[in-house]
């Protein structure tokens, strides 16, 4: 924090001038000595002028030359944070890429490479509550499973049913599962982050990762330098032509080279979460770079100056300080730079949505919704707060693809399934190809024909008493725009499938392969 401090204004600091000027101009007028020196003689003077032991004492002058310094430092913008944009979270976006080759299946690590994995899959979401999250899976093909989302019971439902069995198509092609990871990134306002579970990257897929774009990449290798035999899907070990265990090395030496080649962030798996926790600070170290890069938007501090300033004005009206009500307001407007940041308080000097700002970050939502008049920030504020209904009438004020896609989380957690439909349609036909509408379209239409379902075995039996469809009213699990599924909707979902999610996914992979084919 400290190496990134800096002042946003610095030519104001010139101003300082001022109150160094009247601090010399107080000074030479304070020396009585001085003033009488020309018309007493020197031998009379000592006599006639006092030395006050009140001189060491704080003057009026001097405390206006501290308050005309701090409120000049205020302006000058000092700054070591940097500012995201709205609705964006505190950790990027990230594209898990599982590495699903036969290779994967090695034992070298327990219970295998894959399942560890997995796991670590599990910690990183567990870390990354409320940040969206996207997974892809990889051989020789490679597959969205499931674009980016917050809904962490869902994410962990899918890498559990993750299996090398379901893949098309044996082998491995780390290009291609990195061009989709992109892919799914490239519609992002902000950049992101790809990591890969691997136990290796080929060589031919080094270029690709030279010509990476303004994503991240991390890649995690899995597995142990000795390696280890590969058990099939029977759990049987899979043997050679010569009826030996085929074994699985793990790349080591790859892995440096291609850190060494391409700049990615390269480590490999530990018994521990240090490796979890590598990837998290990696992550957020990527994200604030790509920002840097793409230009710095910084929070401007200046307005925590304001407590002091506030206690020496108090002082100021000491009976026979001279410190006068212009100098208040010449400070409190130097407290206002150019774009509109800086603060005071109880409503004096802070905008509605400051206001709002402060106590949404204080998670003192309904406070910060009753202050907002952005009207996506106040529904926003709604909705965090539980408030669906109210977070509806705020986001339809404004008509836009986030708009609509906010409506449509706030209608589905209310069960309003047939409009929560209608609003996702409506967010994609202003914002083609978004994929988190598009996710949470298939959703809502699903649920939808869940409810139809129920309602026809109703009617079929008048004695069987109807589920409820319950939705996690709590508030608190995601910023407007980014659905959190809630558990008991995510287990009646998956419970009206019929085959699992493994299946699920091996059918959806051969047919994306097969549609691939010349």
């Amino acid at each position: 924090m400290i190496e990134d401090f800096h002042l946003l204004r610095p030519w104001w600091l010139l101003a300082l001038a001022l109150p160094a000027i009247i601090v010399w101009i107080s000074s030479r007028s304070a020396d009585t000595r001085r003033q009488w020196k020309g018309m007493i003689e020197p031998h009379l003077l000592d006599s006639l002028v006092i030395d006050s032991s009140s001189g060491s004492r704080m003057r009026p002058s001097w405390l206006l030359a501290l308050v005309l310094s701090l409120a000049i430092l205020a302006v000058s913008g000092p700054t070591w944070e940097r500012e995201l944009p709205p609705f964006v979270e505190d950790t990027a976006p990230l594209v898990i890429a599982v590495d699903l080759s036969p290779a994967m299946d090695a034992i070298d690590v327990s219970p295998s490479r894959l399942e560890r994995a997995k796991l670590k899959i599990k910690d990183i979401i567990t870390g990354r509550s409320g940040a969206r999250t996207a997974v892809v899976a990889y051989s020789r093909s490679a597959h969205l499973v499931l674009p980016l989302t917050e809904d962490g019971s869902l994410i962990e439902t899918y890498t559990d049913a993750l299996a090398t069995r379901i893949m098309p198509i044996d082998g491995k092609d780390t290009a291609k599962a990195l061009e989709l990871a992109e892919t799914t990134l490239a519609s992002e306002d902000v950049p992101g982050t790809i990591l890969f579970l691997t136990d290796g990257i080929e060589q031919k897929a080094f270029d690709a990762f030279k010509l990476k774009s303004k994503q991240g990449i991390i890649v995690l290798g899995i597995g142990t330098p000795d390696g280890g035999p590969v058990k099939g899907a029977d759990g049987s070990f899979l043997t050679d032509a010569a009826g030996g265990r085929v074994t699985a090395k793990f790349d080591v030496e790859g892995l440096k080279n291609l850190h060494a080649l391409t700049g990615a962030d390269v480590a490999t798996f530990t018994d521990d979460d240090t490796d979890v926790r590598w990837v998290s600070q990696r992550i957020r170290t990527n994200f604030a770079q790509k920002r840097a890069a793409e230009g710095d938007h910084w929070q401007d501090a200046g307005w925590w100056l304001i407590g002091p300033l506030l206690l020496l004005f108090a002082l100021s009206f000491r009976k026979g300080w001279i410190v006068r009500v212009g100098v208040v307001l010449l400070s409190a407007h130097l407290l206002l730079p150019s774009d509109a940041q800086a603060a005071d308080f109880a409503g004096m000097w802070l905008t509605p949505d400051q206001q709002g700002r402060m106590a949404y970050e204080k998670g003192d939502f309904e406070g910060a919704a009753a202050h907002f008049a952005d009207p996506m920030w106040k529904g926003t504020s709604f909705y965090r707060a539980g408030k669906y209904a109210e977070a509806i009438d705020a986001f339809a004020t404004v008509d836009s693809a986030e708009s609509w896609y906010d409506q449509g989380n706030a209608l589905l957690h209310l069960g309003k399934l047939d409009e929560a439909v209608t609003a996702y349609k409506t967010a994609l036909k202003k914002r083609q190809g978004w994929p988190d509408a598009a996710a949470n379209l298939a959703i809502a239409e699903r649920l939808v024909k869940v409810k139809k379902d129920e309602e026809q075995e109703q009617q079929d039996d008048p004695n069987l008493p109807p589920d409820s469809i319950q939705f996690d009213n709590k508030g608190k699990q995601g910023k407007a725009g980014k659905i959190n599924i809630a558990e008991q909707t995510s287990e009646l979902w998956m419970k009206n499938i019929v085959v699992s999610p493994a299946d699920l996914m091996a059918r959806k992979f051969a047919i994306e392969a097969q549609g691939k084919k010349p």
